[in-house]
């Protein structure tokens, strides 16, 4: 809340700012002044709460918080120009409008960067009462406090017919109250359910059901990492959870849109970087001759084939033996040039041609080599869902997880693969994307 007071505050104070500039030793027009900050300020709010600013995760990379103050720069200056055009509050000043939300823009998302990297010797926690004694109580606290340092764990409230205690005796909370006595005693925000074993009555509903009416956030463990992390854990997965819960929505009026962002985002980036291409394809014969593409059959909708298009990065005998091999740090098969353009994911830029022909999307799981993905679907539960979507340029994965470049890597990839399939919306895939801006900026997981 301090947070987003401090939000607001900069808004009115820049937007004051650029009017005081603007119009020195004239006359403001109060109603101008407060009715458009009041538009922007809310304006703002909104977006920046859609993308997670107001977390109280505050472990993101620098490079993160840019990509997400630039995907506010573009939507909430525009949007609140419109709302502020169509209310007939006063004449309008277009300078000062303009200028007075870019200096608010500054000085807000400025704050919000700052205050995301601070470092505190107090951060704010989530406390969670883990329900349950034995192996999936263990699994998920584990996974709890690898993945989100944030969350404490205040203890493990043993289910109604439990025998078996796998966790510390220490760290098991007493039965002498109710769960929900114990969930306020210890002022739990959120109790995650981890039974080994829920048949033949072993779930006490009646219990769980009065957590809930109290107010205490009440999920399974696949719904809290989905939830909390932004990730569908394969450790806390069942398949029950995926064919009766929501979201793997794809629907015509999806496709649809989902289809014309593509064409529309494909063409601008093509008109965009066709010099830099140009200029790629030039340094890429000149070093080691034609051709200048590299095309490779991978894996698409449905698990048919198509020709991935990328710049050619590797020496021209690089798999001579036929042996397909995971690209790796500092890989020796890659040419002088070819280590830049991979570096700055110059090299991907011809993938836009096929997002245009329809094999591939924007924003999607990234394709794989059918070698591999033989290899991953044996040895990996779930794998091919992520197959039920457009593979993308790039994906939520790319820019939560670092370079995958062996099976554990995919794992860990699959995981956010598997929530992008579920949840995918034209506004995570606006998120995605400028995302990858400060992926690239950063060159992050760059190989």
């Amino acid at each position: 809340m301090l947070q987003l007071l401090f939000d607001f505050g900069f808004v009115f104070v820049g937007i004051l700012i650029a009017a005081m500039w603007i119009r020195s030793g004239l006359p403001i027009d109060p109603v101008v002044l407060v009715s458009y900050a009041a538009i922007l300020a809310l304006t703002l709010l909104a977006i920046n709460s859609w993308l997670g600013f107001y977390q109280r995760i505050h472990d993101r990379t620098v490079e993160d918080s840019r990509a997400r103050a630039v995907l506010s720069l573009h939507l909430a200056v525009p949007v609140a120009y419109l709302i502020f055009l169509i209310l007939p509050i006063a004449q309008v000043d277009r300078v000062f409008l303009e200028l007075s939300g870019m200096a608010a823009l500054f000085g807000m998302l400025s704050h919000r960067v700052f205050a995301s990297h601070r470092k505190t010797k107090a951060r704010v926690t989530h406390r969670i009462l883990v329900f349950g004694v034995g192996n999936e109580a263990v699994k998920v606290t584990a996974a709890l406090n690898q993945e989100d340092p944030t969350i404490q764990v205040v203890g493990f409230y043993p289910g109604p017919m439990c025998k078996d205690i796998v966790v510390p005796q220490d760290r098991v909370l007493p039965q002498t109250m109710s769960l929900v006595d114990t969930a306020v005693f210890y002022k739990v925000d959120e109790i995650v359910v981890a039974m080994d074993d829920r048949r033949g009555g072993r779930m006490p509903l009646r219990e769980l059901l009065d957590c809930r009416v109290s107010g205490i956030l009440v999920l399974d463990m696949s719904s809290h990492f989905e939830r909390m992390l932004g990730q569908i854990r394969l450790d806390a997965l069942r398949a029950g959870w995926l064919i009766f819960g929501d979201g793997f929505r794809q629907g015509v009026r999806r496709s649809f849109i989902k289809r014309v962002f593509d064409i529309i985002a494909a063409i601008i980036l093509l008109i965009i970087f066709s010099p830099v291409m140009l200029v790629t394809a030039l340094l890429v014969f000149l070093e080691d001759g034609a051709p200048v593409f590299y095309r490779q059959e991978r894996v698409g909708l449905n698990g048919r084939l198509f020709n991935v298009i990328k710049f050619r990065s590797m020496r021209r005998d690089a798999e001579s033996d036929g042996k397909p091999r995971w690209a790796v740090t500092n890989d020796d098969r890659t040419t002088r040039v070819g280590r830049i353009i991979r570096k700055v994911r110059i090299d991907e830029l011809p993938q836009l041609f096929c997002v245009l022909n329809g094999s591939m999307s924007m924003v999607g799981p990234r394709p794989e080599r059918a070698f591999f993905v033989d290899q991953l679907t044996k040895e990996i539960p779930f794998y091919a869902i992520r197959h039920s979507v457009k593979p993308g340029v790039t994906g939520w994965a790319q820019v939560r997880y670092h370079y995958g470049a062996s099976i554990e890597d995919a794992v860990q990839k699959l995981q956010y693969d598997l929530y992008y399939v579920k949840n995918h919306t034209l506004l995570l895939d606006l998120v995605v994307i400028f995302e990858t801006v400060g992926v690239v900026v950063g060159g992050k997981g760059a190989q």
